[in-house]
């Protein structure tokens, strides 16, 4: 009879335990495309933000996540100007944020974490250093779980999740990658990065690797990449989903405004001249935004939240400086470039003192053969 009973308490705790698996494996499927873009946007790690979404919205079955797509367990706090909705947390029937998408959920843990001072150390750390990231946010604050560093990391190595940040440093597609022959062997190399962040894997190694992650194997020696989810992330960049209303980015106020807003309209509407918000946003005179832009509304700092920001295919500094909230001077300052200039993808642009060496950066022309070439 114990025997009887020890047999369908362990197999009711595998099943539990498949359950589990499952509801993890169905919520990294949905959601790591959006955690991929938003560390190309912000640097946030894709595997912390996983794994911290995972927790805090239990696999996206809490009643928080379910009623307001707060994957992350975000507070109202004071400056949030958006819906809102009550749960009973830590006090009753406490303020919580509530979105209109998971990816403004998502989007919103970034800004989160970017824009708040005593986060600032995180974004130091190597991205693949999901130890260090884990153990950080505790000592900032972010959880009150004494094992809430060591739950992160056991969700991120049980579910593989720092191939996603992997992932996220290959970035997108540009002129300068090259793919060798050996052995008939296709190696995929990204030359957009930073040498110490290089990937090299043949086409061999892929399928092997997924014929492992298949069957379950687990190897800490083994990275398991997903070529699909490489093509998938280096289609297309995605666009932005920025909350509605003013935001703060890096301690400025911004909002994000569509395509076809007038510009007049919009410094009618918070009260400043045209020419000063041309200034805030380091704009020559443009009536109507030919496309979705941040624009801020009062003016930005002069350094920014973090050491530097990593540049993605055919970011100008413009755009850095306003997805950063650095005054565009500032950051040719630092980094001894023309502010015209359009720094290479890959390289880093100091935002808050000089660089140690000019970033590469691309002259594009256009040509029959539309060449890119580098200086």
């Amino acid at each position: 009879m114990i025997k009887q009973f020890a047999t369908i308490f362990f197999a009711t705790l595998v099943l539990a335990a498949n359950a589990q698996k499952e509801k993890a494996y169905n919520y990294i499927a949905q959601y790591k495309d959006i955690a991929i873009a938003e560390m190309q946007r912000s640097g946030v790690p894709a595997s912390i933000t996983l794994a911290q979404g995972i927790l805090e919205s239990a696999y996206g079955e809490s009643d928080l996540c379910k009623q307001s797509n707060n994957h992350f367990g975000i507070k109202c706090k004071t400056e949030w100007t958006g819906e809102k909705v009550y749960h009973d947390d830590d006090i009753k029937n406490e303020c919580f944020r509530s979105y209109q998408s998971a990816a403004d959920s998502y989007k919103d843990h970034s800004n989160f974490l970017r824009t708040r001072d005593w986060y600032s150390f995180l974004f130091k750390l190597q991205p693949t250093d999901f130890e260090g990231w884990a153990k950080g946010l505790k000592k900032a604050g972010y959880a009150m779980e004494k094992d809430y560093p060591q739950k992160l990391m056991k969700v991120i190595n049980d579910y593989n999740l720092n191939q996603y940040t992997l992932i996220a440093l290959n970035k997108l597609p540009n002129p300068n990658e090259t793919f060798a022959k050996n052995d008939k062997e296709e190696i995929y190399e990204d030359t957009t990065m930073a040498p110490e962040l290089i990937i090299k894997i043949s086409s061999k190694q892929l399928l092997e690797n997924q014929r492992k992650n298949a069957e379950g194997v687990t190897d800490d020696s083994v990275i398991i990449i997903n070529p699909n989810a490489i093509r998938k992330a280096i289609v297309d960049k995605k666009k932005s989903s920025y909350p509605d209303g003013i935001f703060t980015i890096n301690h400025s106020k911004v909002i994000y405004a569509k395509e076809g807003t007038s510009l007049l309209s919009l410094a009618k509407q918070y009260d400043i001249s045209l020419v000063k918000l041309l200034e805030f946003n380091d704009m020559s005179e443009e009536e109507i935004l030919a496309s979705d832009k941040l624009i801020f509304i009062e003016k930005k700092l002069t350094k920014g939240a973090v050491d530097f920001h990593v540049v993605i295919v055919n970011e100008t500094l413009h755009d850095i400086c306003q997805t950063e909230g650095v005054r565009l001077d500032k950051l040719a300052e630092y980094n001894g470039i023309k502010k015209t200039m359009q720094p290479a993808s890959g390289e880093k642009i100091y935002l808050r003192s000089n660089a140690p060496a000019s970033p590469k950066t691309i002259a594009m022309s256009v040509s029959q053969s539309n060449s890119v070439s580098t200086n």
